[in-house]
């Protein structure tokens, strides 16, 4: 599945490391990007949905679709990764978990899914979880190797792209949560329709009083209620320790979902149609 080379190079340059709490082994760069917090609300907002099988877009080392598997023996998942040594580790990581078999790792670009010969089925997903690359190209200086760049960065209408590409490896009615910044949040939304509907939109905030600095999204294929704004979640306390929740969401044992919220905007809808 690997190129030697590839296996050579991790060897030199990587590091096995703990996440969520130790339950998932990673094989990362040393020195350099750790998954962390964003990694981690994206698997707790998706496990309520986690069903058959899933595909995790831009997946990096396979953080998010190789914690899932972890938690949900049962799940089939398909890593999409266009930088091939990322996509190594990804296929180390899956082997260190006991889940390889249960994992596919797809060295190549989120946006040529759909090419011939198509690498994943149309309509195959249940879920598709993505934590897309947050910056701009336009704003930013980044690698001059066209891998490395594509894998940290979006060019201008890459957003819509990945997003489409969900659509189409999603079966009807299947669900798509991401990962965002609210200055991305137009283009997100702008994205999304008219492929997808009943969205539901959870700020996180790092305190009560602080503005949110990451949006969970929900969203389900061919989905109609109106978008509906959660109540916000709050990682710290005052004082800097972890809430509750955030604390079992870093642990890998909070299941944060969007189901109440779906269920009030259904509700919502039936009662306007109704009068």
């Amino acid at each position: 599945m690997t190129a030697p080379k590839a296996r050579a190079a991790s060897a030199a340059g990587f590091e096995t490391t703990g996440f969520l709490g130790g339950r998932v082994l990673l094989r990362q760069p040393r020195g350099g990007h750790r998954a962390g917090t964003d990694a981690a609300l994206v698997i707790a907002a998706a496990r309520p949905y986690t069903k058959g099988q899933i595909a995790d877009l831009g997946a990096g080392v396979g953080t998010i679709g190789i914690a899932l598997a972890v938690l949900e023996p049962r799940l089939e998942v398909a890593l999409v990764e266009i930088d091939p040594e990322l996509a190594a580790l990804a296929a180390e990581t899956a082997a260190a978990n006991d889940c390889g078999e249960r994992v596919r790792v797809l060295a190549r670009d989120v946006r040529e899914l759909a090419t011939r010969p198509r690498a994943l089925p149309d309509s195959s997903c249940d879920l598709v979880v993505t934590n897309p690359p947050f910056t701009d190209a336009r704003s930013s200086r980044g690698s001059p190797d066209e891998g490395r760049a594509l894998a940290h960065r979006m060019k201008e209408g890459d957003l819509a792209r990945w997003i489409d590409a969900a659509a189409r490896l999603l079966k009807p009615r299947g669900s798509l949560v991401l990962i965002h910044r609210p200055d991305g949040l137009e283009a997100v939304l702008a994205a999304l329709r008219p492929r997808f509907g009943a969205i539901v939109l959870r700020p996180v905030q790092p305190r009560a009083k602080m503005a949110a600095t990451r949006i969970l999204v929900y969203a389900r294929k061919g989905g109609r209620t109106p978008l509906v704004l959660a109540p916000p979640l709050i990682l710290h306390e005052a004082g800097g320790s972890f809430t509750g929740l955030a604390a079992s969401i870093h642990r890998g044992e909070a299941a944060l979902g969007f189901h109440e919220e779906c269920s009030r905007g259904e509700r919502r809808a039936s009662s306007v149609t109704a009068t």
